[in-house]
């Protein structure tokens, strides 16, 4: 497909009122990415191209998520709702530039597939000049019919107008097209509105072009490749199905997932092979998983990386920044964020550790702490290759701690620690013989006196 120019318009202007929401229908998200990148992705995907968008509310924040994904991108507001192919028209200036394909998607379809488009442009390429995406539901009530004479699109009829043999058929329009580049113009401008709405439908060129001896086909795409968004009921469903996809393309990949139907991922996440994930793990945007990493139950990872071999969890939490080396272990009710933890040094349970670097080899005790923001500003912790910290120690950034130190447990560090140097940063401890019995006397006394009160 390289060797053909295409321009994909995406069809972005619907207000989404059922939505209920201030943000634009479009930029919700799925898998943490906007329901319109998803498509801009998938478009991108087919090859090197332009994209432009027809956008309605939000234009300027639809136009900056979907440059994130492509550059070539342009944008053309329509100002009044007049149908599918008045909407299209908006990108008249585009469209005048002179493309072979052209493909027109919706910015609310999320889970149209790269192979879908692919195999479009691939049918403008074999010399259709008209290509409809169609689908084959159980029950097809509701949905437009696909009119075909020996095996030819003759014309898209929408329910209400078709005969009572036109809605036996059950293949039905996707509502996604490619049109030959130099036919668009001319089949869009030959659209008129005399229909109950008053509105310009791009399904009606299909029958234009049939009348003027035009090649047009339809394909057969997956039910879920044309599901459009209009509730936040349908977002969660495509959500559903983004993530069975996911999962299933991991697990094939060779990744163990011992239920994965609780594992969530990101547009983004990367795992490896031979990596292990348990039970009810998240994954944000911006993870990656190398291989034989090994993700325990209840873990939220976001922004991070986790090395080869490397253990997190039950129940850690990496935030941004966070990255763990070979070896490494992040064990049960830690959190880790912007540190590095590197080759087998292990945060075993119950610590925080931020904005920080963790040598090779070092352990860090139960209930350590990272002490890094003084109320203003984030400061920097440094523990050396093969240092001990004991239980419940307060590291306070900034402070370092050389290699093969030893932290005693319940130390409030406040200075460098030099290599190999033991520091207790404690009060003594005073013992008083026999005073637990005289506190217990008077404990009970006002506890007595207390309830008499009541």
């Amino acid at each position: 497909m390289t060797s053909r120019t295409c321009l994909s318009i995406i069809l972005a202007a619907g207000e989404g009122t059922r939505m209920k929401s201030a943000l634009p229908k479009v930029l919700h998200e799925i898998a943490g990415m906007p329901l319109i990148c998803h498509v801009a992705k998938a478009v991108r995907s087919t090859g090197d191209g332009d994209i432009a968008l027809v956008v309605g509310r939000g234009a300027d924040e639809v136009k900056a998520a979907v440059e994130k994904i492509s550059a070539n991108v342009s944008t053309y507001v329509q100002q009044e709702r007049l149908g599918t192919a008045h909407a299209v028209l908006a990108a008249r200036e585009a469209i005048s530039r002179g493309y072979d394909d052209l493909l027109i998607v919706f910015g609310d379809t999320p889970l149209i597939e790269d192979s879908a488009l692919i195999q479009a442009r691939s049918k403008l390429a074999q010399g259709f000049d008209i290509v409809v995406m169609g689908f084959r539901p159980a029950d097809p009530s509701g949905y437009g019919r696909l009119i075909e004479t020996e095996g030819k699109l003759v014309a898209i009829r929408e329910e209400k107008d078709a005969t009572l043999e036109e809605k036996t058929i059950n293949f039905c329009n996707g509502g996604l097209m490619a049109i030959r580049g130099d036919l668009a113009l001319p089949l869009l401008d030959a659209v008129r509105n005399d229909n109950a709405k008053g509105e310009f439908y791009l399904t009606d060129i299909v029958e234009i072009a049939h009348r003027q001896g035009k090649r047009v086909t339809a394909i057969d795409v997956p039910l879920d490749n044309v599901i459009g968004i209009n509730t936040r009921v349908e977002l969660a469903e495509a959500e559903a199905v983004w993530q069975d996809r996911k999962r299933r393309s991991v697990m094939l990949a060779g990744v163990t997932m011992i239920a994965p139907e609780t594992v969530f991922f990101s547009h983004d996440t990367l795992v490896a092979a031979d990596a292990v994930i348990e039970p009810n793990v998240f994954f944000g945007p911006g993870v990656r998983i190398a291989s034989g990493a090994l993700i325990h139950s209840f873990c939220h990872l976001e922004g991070a990386h986790v090395g080869p071999n490397a253990e997190i969890g039950p129940f850690a939490r990496l935030r941004p920044g966070a990255d763990l080396g070979e070896k490494s272990k992040v064990g049960n009710f830690c959190e880790v964020k912007n540190a590095t933890v590197a080759k087998g040094a292990k945060i075993n349970h119950l610590s925080y550790i931020g904005d920080a670097f963790v040598g090779a080899g070092a352990n860090v005790g139960a209930g350590t702490i990272t002490c890094n923001y003084d109320g203003y500003n984030k400061w920097r912790t440094e523990i050396g290759e093969g240092a001990f910290i004991g239980s419940n120690t307060s590291l306070v950034a900034p402070v370092s701690v050389g290699a093969n130190a030893y932290i005693a447990s319940g130390s409030v560090i406040t200075e460098d620690v030099p290599d190999s140097a033991l520091a207790f940063g404690r009060a003594r401890q005073v013992t008083k013989e026999g005073r637990a019995a005289v506190l217990r006397e008077q404990y009970a006394a006002i506890k007595a006196t207390k309830k008499a009160e009541k």
